[in-house]
């Protein structure tokens, strides 16, 4: 459901305007809560049991036009990843041992914040990840660092954009996203070189 919300980010921002302009408190709340919790919007819109006022109305409208057309078109796996994202997180960015990059630009929506932390054998221990987007751009982070972890840095330098969409089965208009991982594990391992001084 919230990747289907995802989808109609450009629809939802026109909107935006017209619901803050006419919406109460209680419903900016709720407002909040469709966009980024729906289950929790559900919850709220049950537990107020009240008249719903024309904000909050349209807002509904939105929401419930979004599912219908987003839902369509993602795999068990993206909704997967999005709902129960692993390795999320950060690790210590002066260590050694740990490799950090920062690909994207928030001025076209997708920003990944990839971390490796690399045993002296040259096999990556554990990787985290933040990620500001859409819910395949939170799969294709939270796939890549399941999948990195285990595997030596020239194994994971190795992965393509194609492994992880081939994995999240990601629609034609989603490829970007998977792009931008493959891009964060290469930047996050030559970090780690940098400071190692390893070729």
């Amino acid at each position: 459901d919230t990747e289907a919300i995802s989808t109609a980010v450009p629809a939802f921002l026109i909107l935006a305007s017209h619901l803050l302009a006419s919406a109460s408190g209680s419903d900016l709340t709720l407002i909040s809560s469709l966009w980024f919790a729906p289950s929790r919007y559900r919850a709220q819109r049950r537990a107020r049991r009240c008249s719903t006022t024309p904000a909050m109305a349209l807002a509904h409208l939105a929401f419930r036009r979004a599912l219908r057309r987003g839902s369509r078109g993602y795999h068990a796996a993206v909704h997967d990843h999005f709902t129960n994202p692993r390795n999320v997180g950060s690790l210590d960015k002066a260590d050694k041992h740990v490799g950090t990059a920062l690909v994207g630009k928030a001025a076209c929506g997708d920003v990944i914040k990839l971390q490796v932390k690399v045993g002296d054998d040259g096999v990556i221990q554990d990787a985290k990840f933040k990620t500001f987007g859409c819910g395949s751009a939170i799969a294709s982070s939270s796939y890549a660092t399941e999948r990195i972890i285990g595997q030596s840095i020239d194994e994971a330098a190795g992965i393509r954009n194609t492994d992880i969409s081939s994995h999240l089965k990601l629609p034609p208009v989603k490829i970007h996203c998977s792009v931008l991982a493959q891009e964060a594990i290469q930047a996050a391992i030559n970090d780690y070189k940098s400071k190692r001084n390893v070729e």
